[in-house]
Formats: C-alpha cells, structure tokens, sequence
C-alpha cells in the first residue's frame, strides 16, 4: 500500500518507524518547517524529517496544505492511506477525500473522549486509571471522525505525562499497524462517535499550571503529574520566587490540618505541604534561576523552611 505520513514530535516516530519496519510503500513523508531552538536560534529539523532524511524518504515541508501547490504534490506521490499522527495542522477536504482508503489519525485517547489539543495530559490531570489510543478515520472538525480500533493503556498513581506519552507512542504505532493491515483486507467497519459522550481536552495554558492549595492533595499530585516534565505545574515561595514542581506524592488523602492550605508543614528528604484536604509531598523542584533538583537539596539552601506558605 503506498502510505503517506503526516507527523511531527516524537510521538510519532515510533508509528512511522513501524510503517518503515513492516516494508509499507512509505511515498514521502509530510512534517512542519524546521524551526529556531535554543540558545543560538538555530533551526533545528522535527524527528520525524531527521528520521525520513536517514532513511531515503522523501520529505515536504509546505507552509501550508490548501492551494493547488500541496494538491498537485498529493497527484504526483498518489497515495492509497494519508496517515496523520501528531501533525498539527488540519488537514483540508481535499486531501482528506483524496486517498482510497481515507486519511487514519492515531490519537492519544479512547474517543469519544479527550477529543483536542491534549488528550494525555488532560487525561492524567483528571485522574483518570486507564487511556488508550484510538485510530480513526479523519473528516472536517476536531477528532470527530469515525473509530476503527482501540487499545487501553493503563495510568498508575504515579505516572506522568512523559511515561503515558511514551506509552502511547508504542501502543499507536502497534494499533496503526494493526489498522492498516485490517484496512486492506477489508476487515473493519468504522464506527461513528457518540456524541454525547464527547469531552474536550483544551491546550495547556500557564493558569492551567498554578497550584491552588485549597484543592485536595490527590487532585493536586494528578495536576503535577500531568504537567511534568514539561510545562511543570507552579507555585511561589514566601519571598515571590517561582517554584517548579516536577516530582510529588499524596502522604494523606483525608486529614484536614488546621493550617492554611499551601503551608509547609515539614522539611527535610521532601517537603510536605498542607492541602484543602489531605497532604501533598514534594520530591523534586526547579527553583527560579535554577536546574531540576531533589527536594533534599532545596531544603539544604534554606531555601525553604516550616511554616513557610506557598501561592
């Protein structure tokens, strides 16, 4: 089947290397344009271009996928699958309609659910025990196309957002696999998305990452969890300076302390912080102006100190 992929982060190579592995046609592989990094502002190729130049696939980079430019490029690769993972940009109906077998997103989520911009994250933030990946055939709107198959991935107390992504990377690109190959043997029948079932996961935003104390401690622990390692949830020390959080664990889900919710109850391996119900502990921070860090060797600066009250 001659298949051409649209993805960009990491999370989809792992997809496009299964594609690669599996002997599939790969025609060329569609990605964003190199973009400035670091401190030098130098422009630094997506993993998923790096990967495609190692291997002799050919690569297209347009600025945008409307016009008769893409379309012309699209008549000439002609492809029978358009796989999409992770590309960040909507596809127009054009190219949606123009291949046989349509155009198979392999999204971070068991759909209905989690539909948008952050379906790992949001998952884990809400408290979710269990995600999964599902493969779907695309159409006008935000991840509302019909299913094709699904595979759960389970979420532990602890997990963060880097183990579920890089969970799913593996679980989507075996699913993908999987869809391709019932896809040409005529062996799927696409399965439209209740609506009413239907959740939004909203891009992350900076008021998405302060730490309100008043809330519960596991509530908190699932918000630093899902953020991290990147954005990283927040909060401020006593004298304004910004405080990461990379690393907590839920120490007591009930107890209400009468202390007000953010103060430092503890010092000392970690940092134990009174919540609006329970109480959270902090293993690893990164202090303004600073690299990441155990929360023992915060403690050491005195940087932090019992009594002490976090916003």
């Amino acid at each position: 089947m001659r298949i051409l992929f649209m993805g960009t982060p990491d999370f989809a190579l792992p997809t496009l290397k299964a594609l690669c592995e599996k002997g599939h046609d790969i025609v060329g592989v569609v990605t964003k344009i190199d973009m400035p990094r670091g401190r030098g502002h130098h422009l630094m190729p997506t993993p998923i271009k790096v990967y495609a130049v190692e291997h002799g696939i050919p690569v297209y980079q347009p600025t945008t996928l409307k016009g008769e430019e893409f379309a012309a490029c699209l008549s000439e690769l002609a492809p029978e699958l358009i796989v999409v993972v992770a590309f960040g940009k909507i596809l127009p109906t054009n190219v949606l309609e123009y291949p046989k077998y349509g155009c198979v997103n392999v999204h971070g989520s068991l759909l209905p659910e989690y539909r948008g911009a952050a379906p790992m994250q949001r998952a884990i933030i809400d408290g979710k025990t269990v995600t999964g990946i599902t493969t779907m055939l695309m159409a006008d709107g935000i991840d509302t196309g019909d299913m094709l198959l699904k595979a759960e991935v389970e979420i532990g107390e602890n997990d963060n957002f880097e183990d579920i992504h890089d969970r799913l990377a593996e679980c989507g690109a075996n699913l993908l696999i999987e869809t391709v190959d019932k896809l040409e043997a005529g062996e799927i029948v696409p399965e439209a998305q209740d609506e009413s079932l239907a959740t939004h996961a909203a891009k992350i935003e900076k008021s998405d990452c302060l730490l309100d104390f008043s809330r519960s401690a596991k509530c908190l622990h699932d918000l630093i969890r899902g953020l991290s390692p990147i954005p990283l949830a927040f909060t401020h020390t006593p004298d304004g300076k910004l405080l990461k959080i990379v690393e907590s664990r839920v120490i007591d889900r009930e107890k209400t302390l009468k202390v007000l919710p953010g103060t430092v109850i503890s010092v000392g391996e970690d940092i134990h912080v009174a919540c609006g119900q329970g109480i959270l502990s902090f293993t690893c921070v990164v202090p303004e102006g600073k690299g990441r860090m155990s929360a023992a060797d915060f403690v050491r600066g005195r940087k932090i100190s019992e009594g002490d009250l976090l916003a």
